[in-house]
C-alpha cells in the first residue's frame, strides 16, 4: 500500500500497466455494468449547467433518457450516477463512425464548448475511489473488458499511475501527484 496525504493507494497503481485500447474494447466500460458512472456531489450542478452545450453531442435515445431521468440519478447503491439507457450504456455515451463508444461530455470539452472534461470516476478509470471519513482508498479495478488495455500498457511500459497522471492531478493536485511519484521511486 502507498499512502500520500489522506489517500491510500493499492500497490497495483504502481505495479500494473494500463493504456486504454479503444480499437479493441470499443469503449465497453461505457456500456458494461449495472449502473452509470459514479458521480461526486460537486459534479451534480456541473452536469446541470453544461447540459445545453452537451446535448448536440448526444444520441437521440441518450437525450430522451436524460429528459426522462434527469442529468443524473440516485442509483440503487445509494449514490449518484449518470443515467443509463435501458440499464446498459451511459446516456452520455455516443458511438463514433467506427462503432466505438465515446463520451459526449468529453467531445464537447474537446471542441472547446465546456471546461469540464467528464466525470472524475470515468477520467480516473481503472482506479476507483472509495471515500471514508478520514481518507480515500484508491484501488485498481480489474475488469476483463480491460484486458487489451493491460496488454497495451505492458507492451508500452506504462504503469497505471503514469497513464492516469492527468486525472490524478485533477483529483488531488500536482503537488500530491509529485509526492506519489517520489514515493514510488523510493519504494522501488
Amino acid at each position: 500500500m502507498l499512502e500520500v496525504g489522506n489517500v491510500i493507494l493499492s500497490d497495483d497503481v504502481k505495479d500494473e500497466f494500463f493504456v486504454c485500447d479503444l480499437e479493441k474494447c470499443k469503449g465497453a466500460c461505457c456500456v458494461e455494468g449495472d449502473l452509470g458512472a459514479p458521480l461526486e456531489e460537486d459534479e451534480l450542478p456541473v452536469l446541470r449547467s453544461i447540459l445545453e452545450e452537451v446535448k448536440p453531442y448526444l444520441s437521440p435515445i441518450g437525450l430522451r433518457t436524460i429528459e426522462v431521468q434527469g442529468p443524473y440519478v440516485f442509483d440503487s447503491d445509494g449514490d449518484f450516477s449518470t443515467p443509463t439507457i435501458g440499464g446498459k450504456e451511459c446516456a452520455y455515451a455516443v458511438y463514433d463512425d467506427r462503432g466505438i463508444l465515446k463520451c459526449g461530455i468529453e467531445q464537447a470539452y474537446l471542441d472547446g464548448k465546456i471546461s469540464y472534461k467528464k466525470p472524475i470516476s470515468c477520467h480516473l478509470y481503472p482506479i476507483r475511489i472509495t471515500k471514508y471519513e478520514k481518507f480515500d482508498a484508491a484501488n485498481y479495478d480489474r475488469w476483463h473488458i480491460c484486458n487489451p488495455a493491460c496488454a497495451l500498457g505492458k507492451k508500452l511500459g506504462v504503469p497505471v499511475y503514469k497513464f492516469l497522471k492527468e486525472p490524478l492531478i485533477r483529483k488531488y493536485g500536482e503537488q500530491w501527484y509529485n509526492q506519489l511519484t517520489r514515493l514510488i521511486k523510493t519504494d522501488g
